[in-house]
């Protein structure tokens, strides 16, 4: 009986899965694979909030294939060595896998394809709506610039979003391990899994995002980034629903997943930008770590900054236009290394992506794709025009509850009796982006 393995990956779902259909067309059985792989942790990215998360997907990946007759074999150790083992004990004749872009993707699947030859089966489109590299500018293997990737990709052709299987059969003999548990750092974590995933998907009113995405008092925003970053829901299938959809708030939508595939192709061509800047501007950055503890703390004395921080101890998630603002400032105003950021970053982010993080801190500290460099967000005109009276400060600064409107965007212009405990600016208000102005200056 022909027996087929699905090795899982950064695609923890049932739904338009290409890697499980794969599994399922060619085999009379199916063996669903996850490998906890302690090459995470020691990398330093076994991030508690993303481990608690993983946990829940495991958990719901395996109630839905026993749903379907199956079950999810998990093992612990080197994810090809593992595979080729389950595929020895199994005599199976494949092991289909999605493809990724990191460098440490791409270190698995050599050593898979070491072990495995022609029985290795790697699906593109899996993770991503356009598969980094299928659209390239002439004579290039990427896209640098996002607006002419964006004309491309619009225009390349989609996968139709597929069906999950209705029943699967995996053999009996084949063992596992108990599925993890794991508690997150921050409090308020969403819950993981497609079952979550699928629930949040069908509450979001897209036609709300375009008007309410980078209002930071409003829940305008999906939410939907966690699941996507597991692979709880398949950008595929977001991407293909919002067209179908139609409007502006679902055009919106879409195009930030072009986003999501713009930094996927360009760290699929330079593993390296992970924590080599894309382009160098000969940066000679600031240091002074007590300032960096402040920002990480919430505790810069500008409270829209302290604002997004909080949220991301509080929830494992941030606001998109806070994660601009508060990266802009670190990168900026403070002048510190984006790597410091991107690191406090990815230690908390349920969604923490090293594609997406580390290249949107890139495009803020001007190392990376943004086409002007020396673009700076000062958080005072941010802070009126995207939280204009001042509630998403008072929601996660209980210091400044008391303060009403838009003067709780600047507390050092208020009598200290109105917020006594709230600490002064770390960094002059009339010199936010001199140090930044200054380095960039000399060079």
């Amino acid at each position: 009986m022909t027996v087929s393995i699905a090795l899982f990956t950064q695609d923890l779902r049932l739904h338009d899965n290409p890697v499980l259909h794969a599994a399922a067309e060619a085999g009379r059985q199916v063996v669903p694979l996850f490998v906890l792989d302690p090459a995470v942790e020691t990398a330093g990215f076994a991030a508690p909030n993303r481990q608690a998360f993983l946990a829940d997907c495991l958990a719901d990946l395996d109630t839905g294939l026993r749903s379907r007759g199956s079950r999810l074999v998990l093992r612990h150790g080197d994810p090809a060595e593992q595979a080729a083992r389950v595929a020895e004990e199994t005599g199976a004749a494949a092991v289909h896998v999605a493809a990724g872009v990191s460098a440490f993707a791409h270190r698995r699947e050599t050593r898979l394809r070491e072990l495995l030859g022609d029985r290795l089966r790697v699906h593109d489109a899996s993770l991503t709506v356009v598969p980094p590299g299928e659209v390239t500018p002439a004579g290039k293997d990427h896209y640098a610039v996002f607006t002419p990737y964006h004309r491309a990709w619009q225009q390349a052709p989609r996968r139709k979003v597929l069906a999950a299987p209705r029943a699967l059969h995996t053999p009996r003999a084949v063992t596992g391990e108990r599925l993890p548990t794991a508690d997150g750092t921050s409090p308020a974590l969403p819950p993981g899994g497609e079952s979550a995933a699928r629930r949040h998907w069908r509450r979001w009113d897209p036609d709300a995002y375009a008007e309410l995405h980078d209002a930071l008092a409003e829940d305008g925003t999906s939410r939907l980034s966690p699941y996507l970053h597991f692979g709880c829901l398949s950008a595929n299938e977001l991407a293909t629903h919002a067209t179908a959809h139609g409007g502006e708030g679902a055009e919106a939508f879409v195009r930030q997943l072009a986003w999501r595939d713009f930094h996927h192709q360009v760290l699929a061509a330079r593993p390296a930008v992970a924590h080599q800047d894309y382009r160098s501007r000969s940066d000679h950055w600031h240091h002074d770590e007590a300032e960096a503890e402040a920002w990480r703390q919430g505790r810069t004395g500008y409270p829209i900054v302290d604002a997004g921080m909080r949220q991301l101890l509080h929830e494992g998630w941030m606001h998109n236009r806070a994660r601009l603002l508060t990266a802009s400032f670190l990168a900026k105003s403070l002048y510190l290394d984006w790597r410091t950021g991107a690191r406090h970053f990815l230690s908390l982010l349920v969604d923490g992506d090293v594609a997406n993080n580390q290249l949107n801190w890139q495009w803020v500290a001007g190392t990376g794709t943004d086409t002007r460099p020396n673009r700076l967000l000062n958080p005072l005109r941010q802070a009126l025009r995207y939280d204009p009276d001042g509630a998403y400060v008072r929601r996660w600064i209980p210091e400044l509850a008391d303060v009403p409107g838009p003067a709780v965007h600047q507390p050092w212009s208020l009598d200290r009796d109105l917020a006594p405990d709230y600490p002064a600016p770390i960094v002059a208000p009339d010199s936010l982006g001199a140090r930044f102005r200054h380095a960039r200056a000399l060079d």
